[in-house]
């Protein structure tokens, strides 16, 4: 680390000198700016490496069990460029654009800074001058901007984790993006965001009010499950995000695999995979993309430290791709599927359902958590009745739950309802919440 300030502090001093010596030209006063605000950062990295927690001195399981380099193996070759037509369906073509969008963090928000700077001269001289003398205002640029930096640098680890773990080089990921670019294609900067977001909710312990409440009603049933078996049970979580439910479920003695659609999601559990295995050893900014509601700027500009719990990769297989897909030669293999905040994703709930009943084994277990809000052009939206008369029909067979894990969303039904929260932010002004719909049902 110190080796890169100093280096970074050689460079800051040459672009200062080149501007006293009146190489003032726009792109000279361009990058010293660039220094400056660089500068501030190494600030704020110093501070930041200060009160961070020591991290632990064991070595923290790697994910090179066979289960992962057989699907390591396996994934390689579906990302292969010539397995397949080369579209933006692809899935080395869905990873390039996440890493380019992780490369250009600090590019798209700082992009986004200068846009509400812009905004903000519109308010008049009088106005500042009482904005700037009571609350600094102008100061929150800055302290963004420098924020904005440290996230930038963690989104590098990230990107180059998943090109070592992919096999990826940095000159095809700076093709990609200059084609991209060259076609007026803009990185993306909400699934990024969303991304950084997960850290909280999945791995710090600000998400704790958010998990506890889904998570203890999917434990309780599987620890129902799996007690009395000598050999463990397998259970898959499709819709994994960055996979802390399936650490928590491999705590219980299963043998767990997680799937996860979202390249986005996927580079940074990589990451995890290789960087979680010490508790707080890494920081994140995660709410400075917005300025709604917060009740002190501090709270917008903190960082949190994750994870919160050390994060034992060999414990979980994570297998990538769309769930109806990804595991067609699993027929009867599974003997839990895990659906949390998951099957109201599918562009054909159909297809969900179906799956799930064929990957069961006989006897096995669907247990299900998370509400009924469809994303865009679905080609089947069922009602919570309508899912229970399908799945009942399919042979599904509905067990009651846990008492405290709500009341009974709807008379005879098997079904629970439960408020869960889904926000990301603990300290903001606002609530975002569901009646998450609770089941177990058994395949027969």
């Amino acid at each position: 680390m110190w080796t890169t300030i100093w280096t970074l502090t050689v460079t800051l001093w040459l672009l200062g000198h080149a501007l006293c010596a009146g190489d003032s030209t726009p792109e000279s006063l361009s990058y010293v700016g660039d220094a400056a605000r660089l500068a501030r950062s190494l600030q704020v990295v110093l501070i930041q490496q200060t009160i961070l927690t020591v991290a632990e001195n064991t070595t923290p399981p790697k994910p090179d069990t066979p289960r992962h380099m057989t699907e390591k193996e396996h994934l390689l070759q579906r990302m292969d460029k010539k397995n397949g037509r080369w579209t933006e369906h692809h899935p080395r073509h869905r990873l390039l654009e996440a890493l380019r969008g992780f490369s250009a963090y600090a590019q798209t928000h700082l992009a986004e800074l200068d846009h509400l700077k812009t905004l903000y001269s519109h308010v008049s001289k009088q106005q500042k001058a009482l904005l700037e003398k009571e609350v600094g205002y102008s100061k929150k640029f800055t302290s963004i901007s420098d924020l904005v930096a440290i996230n930038q640098n963690l989104c590098h680890t990230i990107v180059q984790n998943a090109l070592e773990f992919y096999r990826i080089s940095q000159g095809e990921l700076d093709r990609h993006t200059e084609e991209m670019m060259a076609a007026g294609r803009a990185a993306e900067r909400v699934s990024v965001s969303q991304s950084l977001k997960h850290l909280v909710r999945d791995w710090a312990a600000e998400g704790a009010n958010e998990r506890d409440v889904a998570f203890s009603c999917i434990i309780k049933v599987l620890e129902g499950l799996v007690a009395g078996h000598d050999e463990p049970l397998t259970a898959l979580l499709p819709g994994a995000g960055l996979g802390r439910l399936g650490q928590d479920v491999s705590k219980l003695g299963f043998d767990v695999t997680n799937n996860e659609w979202s390249m986005y999601q996927n580079v940074v559990y990589r990451f995890l995979e290789t960087n979680g295995g010490r508790r707080h050893q890494n920081v994140v900014y995660p709410f400075l993309d917005s300025w709604s509601h917060h009740k002190t700027t501090s709270d917008m500009l903190r960082g949190v430290s994750f994870p919160d719990v050390a994060m034992n990769a060999s414990a979980v297989v994570l297998v990538e791709g769309d769930f109806t897909t990804a595991f067609m030669g699993e027929a009867g293999h599974f003997d839990v599927v895990v659906t949390h905040f998951f099957i109201d994703t599918a562009r054909n709930l159909m297809s969900y359902l179906d799956t799930i009943f064929r990957i069961l084994k006989p006897g096995g277990h669907w247990i299900n958590f998370g509400p009924l809000l469809y994303g865009s052009a679905p080609f089947v939206q069922l009602s919570l009745d309508e899912i229970v008369a399908v799945a009942e029909a399919m042979g599904f067979q509905f067990r009651d739950g846990p008492d405290e894990c709500g009341a009974v969303s709807l008379a005879g039904m098997e079904v629970r309802s439960l408020e869960a929260v889904y926000g990301f932010d603990e300290r903001a002004l606002v609530k975002n919440a569901y009646d998450a719909q609770f089941w177990v049902a058994q395949k027969p």
